[in-house]
């Protein structure tokens, strides 16, 4: 398969053979899914038990993976402003508690949340007409900078789905790689949607020209449809940024978003990072969650497994 003709190492490089017919050359000779085999693999990997100890790191691997996100119409400086310390000290009666790896707001609020984090963590903005992605070219561009402008280090664009769908690849190639030249050093989470992808084969084929176009994550979901993340959808992304890495010897992250509320499913994708993708993704750098509540749970849990009791609803906060 002419791997080579998608530049993945000059995602700013539009060539002919970006064109729709010469992406669709290369993306319809990927590998079918076999979505019964992948169902079926994820529930495998979803059986798996861990012990104690393992578990106990896990909980703590799993809250440095958070971008603890708040995507609301209502959101105020204030929200931000609390979702941020909490993203910072997740346990302020528990220092060992690790900060998340990131918080995730709309571009207008990428400043409030530098002000409150500093440098100490990542600052994603969604961009890029999120959650849409209906919007000229010109417009997510100016979306993107005017995120960066106020602080985001991490831009998190949605694709075209209708150009997707329409076999319209040139579009959604063009689209990534300029939001990407325009990230300048910020990175770039390409957001596939995969709900509204309909099939595993369009999984796989959105995560390779999305990666082809210069991105360093993909993601699945907005988390404004459903369904958002599930674990048969997240195999196909993990086999897909595996197998570009030993195509390319590039590392892509994988970011799985909405729906995914408990430590024990975080825990279930972790487990599914080791053993598809291998351990070198079980590092924020190369693997997020995308949640507002997960955070919660996992701080219960943690606190469970130290003290032998849960403790009442009050001892974690609510946003």
């Amino acid at each position: 398969m002419g791997v080579t003709l998608l530049v993945p190492d000059a995602a700013a490089n539009i060539t002919p053979d970006a064109s729709d017919a010469g992406l669709r050359h290369v993306l319809h000779a990927l590998p079918g899914v076999d979505q019964v085999g992948a169902e079926a693999r994820a529930a495998m990997l979803a059986s798996r038990s861990i012990k104690n100890e393992a578990k106990r790191t896990a909980i703590d691997l799993a809250i440095s993976m958070v971008d603890l996100t708040t995507l609301e119409g209502a959101d105020t400086p204030g929200k931000v402003q609390a979702m941020c310390a909490k993203a910072l000290h997740p346990d302020p009666a528990d220092d060992l508690v690790p900060p998340v790896a990131a918080v995730c707001v709309y571009g207008d609020m990428a400043g409030i949340a530098r002000a409150v984090v500093g440098d100490r963590l990542h600052v994603a903005a969604v961009a890029t007409a999120f959650p849409s992605g209906r919007a000229a070219l010109e417009v997510k561009l100016a979306d993107t900078a005017a995120a960066i402008e106020r602080g985001a280090d991490e831009i998190d664009m949605v694709i075209d789905r209708g150009a997707f769908l329409t076999g319209d690849y040139g579009t959604v190639f063009e689209q990534i790689a300029k939001v990407k030249q325009a990230c300048g050093d910020a990175h770039l989470k390409v957001i596939l949607e995969t709900g509204e992808l309909r099939t595993l084969d369009n999984v796989r084929r959105a995560s390779w020209l999305a990666m082809a176009a210069g991105a360093d994550f993909i993601k699945t979901s907005t988390g404004k449809i459903s369904p958002a993340a599930t674990m048969p959808v997240t195999l196909v992304m993990l086999e897909a940024v595996r197998d570009w890495h030993q195509r390319t010897g590039r590392r892509i992250g994988v970011k799985p978003a909405g729906g995914i509320r408990t430590a024990k499913d975080a825990i279930r994708y972790l487990v599914m990072v080791q053993e598809v993708a291998g351990p070198e993704w079980l590092t924020p750098d190369l693997f997020r969650f995308g949640a507002s509540s997960l955070l919660n749970d996992l701080l219960l849990q943690r606190q469970r497994m130290a003290t032998g009791n849960y403790s009442g609803p009050d001892y974690v906060s609510h946003d």
